[in-house]
């Protein structure tokens, strides 16, 4: 299972008016384990940033200049996420922000490129209803080390939620463990399939002296052999026994 954690830093809040990405990182989780691929850019969003946004990121303007623009790193971004599903910590603002600059650059939606997206913050508003779910919080409810983030950092952002994101979902590990089973237990069942069982009949003896027991249960019991009675509805052929040579 391939997981791809993704977080983005902006100029402002409303990609609507007009604000744009000056900061993208994602890294890669295989089987719930890291690897050592990432992706990170920082991004030239030709405009400036919000005051506000930027005492958040303290990405100036200045030092964004010499940086890529999105669609110079557009497609390396899309294979990275490709067929992989994504963990975005409230995904609405990162996903509405990532579509507005694929449409500037007539993509498609993000949804086309990925397998699916999961949003950590309804995740975690599900375990801890009525508690605080930003990401310094679950850092801390999970005694996970952001003693970094000093500013938001996308990179460094996607590599605590990665953990917080394994820490929230621990049980999902043991379902893992489990379906790595599924193939030798089936294996070990198809072999016991190929075992054919071994019909030994009875002989023409065997099955008068069957009869006389039959008989004598009949008798002691007033005609209520309870064998008999089956008998009667799974009627036993004679010639089908034994080859037909009963007697």
């Amino acid at each position: 299972m391939r997981q791809i954690v993704l977080d983005t830093e902006t100029t402002g809040l409303e990609h609507k008016l007009g604000h744009r990405i000056v900061e993208i990182a994602a890294v890669e989780l295989c089987n719930r384990q890291f690897t050592d691929n990432h992706f990170h850019y920082y991004l030239n969003p030709e405009r400036e940033s919000d005051e506000g946004a930027l005492q958040v990121h303290g990405l100036t303007t200045e030092f964004l200049k010499d940086k890529p623009r999105f669609h110079e790193i557009s497609k390396e971004l899309l294979n990275f996420i490709c067929d992989a599903e994504l963990i975005i910590h409230n995904a609405p603002f990162d996903v509405g922000f990532l579509n507005h600059e694929l449409g500037l650059i007539n993509l498609k939606t993000l949804n086309n490129y990925c397998l699916s997206i999961t949003d950590t913050l309804k995740l975690a508003k599900e375990f801890h209803p009525g508690k605080r779910n930003n990401l310094d919080a679950l850092c801390e409810r999970y005694n996970i080390d952001n003693s970094r983030r000093t500013l938001h950092g996308a990179l460094l952002d996607a590599e605590l939620l990665a953990e917080v994101y394994l820490a929230m979902t621990r049980g999902q590990e043991s379902l893992l463990i489990e379906l790595e089973y599924v193939e030798p237990v089936q294996q070990a069942l198809d072999k016991l399939d190929s075992f054919k069982t071994k019909i030994i009949e009875a002989t023409a003896d065997e099955y008068a002296q069957h009869l006389m027991i039959l008989e004598n249960i009949s008798r002691e019991s007033n005609n209520n052999c309870l064998w008999n009675r089956l008998g009667n509805k799974n009627t036993i052929d004679d010639k089908s026994v034994c080859g037909g040579n009963l007697n």
